[in-house]
């Protein structure tokens, strides 16, 4: 109602702030900033594509987008200069703090500049087709750069809800009654200009139930064209209780050949407009790739492909379909519902979280993102330049806050010169988010100051570690016996050793 409500008020130029309270109506004047800030970017970007030959060439040549299309799109070209952006709004009247909460400036060590640099740009727009951020697309081959960077969180883009071309493809989505999911934006222009224009793309396999829940507006039926690999595999799986909880019906687009939607267009139009009719609902897709993957005739595959599928089913909200399901595995494996039923339970209760046994010192929700987004920092140092990758050594995984970072510092510590692309299967979203602090605060700084930076970090990251260590340390001498005691004195006098060592080592 909001949304509809803001876009007949621009139409009938009635200000609606001052029918709101003085807080909304500030907030509401900030974002109107910001939107104007990033339409006459839009169109500074444009005017850019127009001016660079190379750019052009690329995507009139390679990317094989014809004009029609790349103005529907509003494609564009950010210069390389690093400030030729900010120069302009600047002089257009925006101020520095408009320009970094819209993403279209950012403060490095030397000073104010573009947040693009280098790359074609792809507006992200909201459904009524005002632009509210970018993807920014690299155009020359550095593999010390990320491939794609995004618009960060602001107070218009919030990639959590955020559909690309939904503005384009609502109509068509209405009308066929079905929209189809794809992961990268660039895949949506190629389908478009293919003819097939209900299509959208999510921030990669990332698929929330607010992006279901802004489809599900204009049809029940969602269709994943995601890569026929094991991250488009667990993506699947973590988008169906979602599809149940909204309400949709979710079905997976099986893209020939493997490919993704952008190659196939380029190489067989038809066969993407076939494919795209020839859907599979998804817990049957689900069940197929693991029976392809697995020996069901064997107990270790039996065992194997229950643990996967029955995992899938028991996040269907309908008892009826979970039904359906038990009977089709038991039948597929050749054993009882009674025994599935039985573990299912077992699922059940393993799936419950643990109690935690002990107290802890509360951290801070501040304390909390300091401490991820300094560890943020020295995995993208290390993630985009592997010659500082000897800086993680002394770091281990209690001193990493979630799951997927920790992952990613295995990886690195483990591949001193492996590619980013190598070590960030099925964590795109993650990959993004480094990309982007990188691109932010090191692309441009010399070997010897990133190597400053990446010992500062260590040892920030290490005295951050032995600080929580020493105050759950602290606790529990509070209940502790004289022997308990001793072991936790010593316990304090090694975490004073590996930060002593850690600060020797990088001065």
């Amino acid at each position: 109602f909001k949304g509809a409500l803001d876009l007949l008020a621009r139409q009938a130029g009635v200000d609606l702030t001052q029918f709101q309270r003085k807080g909304d109506g500030q907030a509401a004047k900030q974002k109107e900033t910001i939107y104007q800030a990033l339409e006459m970017a839009t169109k500074y970007y444009q005017a850019c594509l127009n001016r660079s030959d190379s750019t052009l060439n690329y995507v009139l040549e390679k990317r094989q987008f014809n004009k029609d299309t790349i103005a529907a799109f509003r494609l564009g070209y950010s210069p390389e200069q690093g400030e030729a952006l900010v120069r302009f709004l600047l002089n257009k009247g925006f101020t520095q703090d408009t320009l970094q909460k819209a993403g279209l400036g950012t403060k490095r060590y030397k000073g104010f500049g573009d947040m693009f640099r280098g790359r074609l740009m792809v507006p992200l727009m909201d459904p009524t087709g005002r632009v509210v951020g970018f993807t920014a697309r690299i155009l020359k081959d550095d593999p010390n750069a990320p491939k794609y960077i995004n618009t960060p969180q602001s107070p218009v883009y919030d990639k959590s809800r955020h559909v690309f071309g939904l503005h384009l493809a609502k109509e068509s989505m209405r009308k066929l009654d079905f929209a189809v999911v794809v992961e990268g934006n660039l895949d949506v222009i190629a389908s478009y200009q293919a003819g097939v224009q209900n299509v959208v793309a999510t921030a990669g396999t990332a698929v929330t139930e607010q992006h279901l829940k802004t489809i599900s507006r204009f049809t029940p039926d969602v269709r994943l064209a995601f890569d026929q690999d094991a991250a488009g595999l667990k993506a699947t799986e973590r988008a169906i209780p979602i599809a149940a909880k909204v309400g949709v019906s979710l079905s997976i687009i099986t893209v020939p050949e493997g490919k993704d939607p952008d190659e196939l267009v380029k190489k067989n139009p038809q066969a993407w407009r076939d494919a795209v009719s020839k859907q599979q609902y998804a817990v049957d897709w689900i069940m197929q790739r693991y029976q392809d993957q697995l020996d069901i005739t064997s107990a270790v595959g039996k065992r194997q492909f229950s643990d996967h599928v029955l995992a899938v089913v028991n996040n269907l909200s309908d008892s009826v379909e979970q039904d359906h399901y038990l009977g089709k595995i038991a039948e597929l494996l050749g054993v009882s519902t009674d025994a599935l039923r039985h573990k299912t339970s077992l699922i059940k209760q393993v799936a419950k979280p643990a109690k935690r046994s002990f107290a802890q010192p509360a951290v801070t929700d501040k304390e909390r993102a300091d401490q991820i987004s300094l560890q943020n920092k020295i995995l993208a140092l290390t993630l985009f330049l592997p010659s500082l990758r000897s800086y993680l050594d002394p770091l281990t995984t209690d001193m990493i806050q979630e799951d997927k970072a920790k992952q990613l510092l295995q990886q690195l510590k483990a591949n001193s010169t492996a590619n980013p692309e190598e070590l960030l299967p099925g964590a795109e979203e993650y990959g993004n988010i480094l990309s982007l602090v990188y691109e932010e605060l090191y692309k441009d700084l010399e070997v010897l100051e990133l190597r400053y930076e990446a010992a500062r970090l260590q040892i920030r990251r290490i005295e951050t570690n032995v600080k929580t260590q020493k105050g759950r340390l602290a606790l529990a001498m509070q209940t502790a016996n004289e022997a308990d005691t001793e072991r936790l004195l010593e316990a304090a006098k090694r975490l004073d050793v590996l930060l002593k060592s850690a600060k020797e080592t990088t001065n």
